[in-house]
């Protein structure tokens, strides 16, 4: 059997890529009268939007310690009724909405002088708030403004999403070696991958590197548009976010 083969001559079946939306998770939570349910389903969202948006704070000024109770907040008055009843989404995308929200969620906190700590008790997630801390430690001191720092952060996330989705998925089609091996191929042109040293490594053909190659890549492609699609009230709009999420990694 080549490399990559299915016992079938098609390439391998996936589950659906187009999930529910981040839009109808928000408006969900937004109903939910059980505030452990609503923390249940606002905690995926958290998992990608959490450090862009303390990252966004901390770029703000505020210290480490408020932009942890800050952000832990957010997510926390995310979850009241009455935040998100009336919300309706307009024609967008989600991350212009979460930062849109976090700033008048900031402005807030200002007038009344303080923030509300750790959420109010509804613990989001384990969220390692440490290694938040470092990975801010790392941002160029002289990156642009703080929109732009959460719009990079966003991109980066979402892409680490995507990635271990991805491998995941191979994993669990028992290609867990196929894909760390191959992992480096996502990134650069075509032309430019070593497939001849990859054959070696691998023990097969160029040929069966190239397919397994062309597979990977394809449904990297899918996944992305499918996370990005999770963010849109109108799925029209994917192409135009996906310019836009590459053009914001290569600024």
């Amino acid at each position: 059997m080549a490399l990559g083969e299915s016992n079938h001559d098609s390439e391998p079946a996936h589950a659906p890529v187009f999930a529910t939306t981040h839009w109808s998770v928000v408006l969900a939570a937004a109903k939910q009268s059980d505030t452990k349910r609503g923390c249940d389903a606002l905690a995926r969202l958290c998992q990608i939007y959490w450090y862009p948006l303390y990252a966004y704070v901390r770029r703000r000024g505020y210290s480490a310690h408020d932009a942890e109770d800050l952000t832990q907040a957010f997510f926390a008055q995310l979850l009241e009724r009455h935040s998100l009843a009336a919300v309706e989404p307009e024609r967008g995308s989600f991350r212009s909405f979460m930062l849109a929200v976090m700033k008048h969620f900031l402005a807030n906190e200002r007038e009344k002088g303080m923030a509300q700590k750790r959420g109010g008790g509804c613990q989001i997630l384990s969220l390692d708030w440490v290694a938040a801390e470092r990975r801010f430690d790392l941002e160029p001191a002289t990156y642009a403004a703080p929109d732009k720092l959460f719009e990079k952060q966003w991109a980066l996330t979402l892409l680490a999403e995507v990635l271990n989705r991805l491998e995941h998925e191979y994993h669990s089609e028992g290609k867990g070696d196929l894909f760390a091996a191959l992992k480096q191929t996502l990134m650069g042109l075509r032309e430019s991958q070593p497939y001849a040293q990859l054959a070696r490594e691998l023990g097969v053909n160029e040929s069966a590197v190239a397919v397994a190659v062309h597979r990977l890549r394809k449904r990297y492609r899918e996944l992305i548009r499918a996370e990005i699609a999770n963010t849109l009230d109108d799925a029209e709009d994917v192409d135009a976010e996906i310019r836009h999420l590459f053009q914001v990694l290569a600024n």
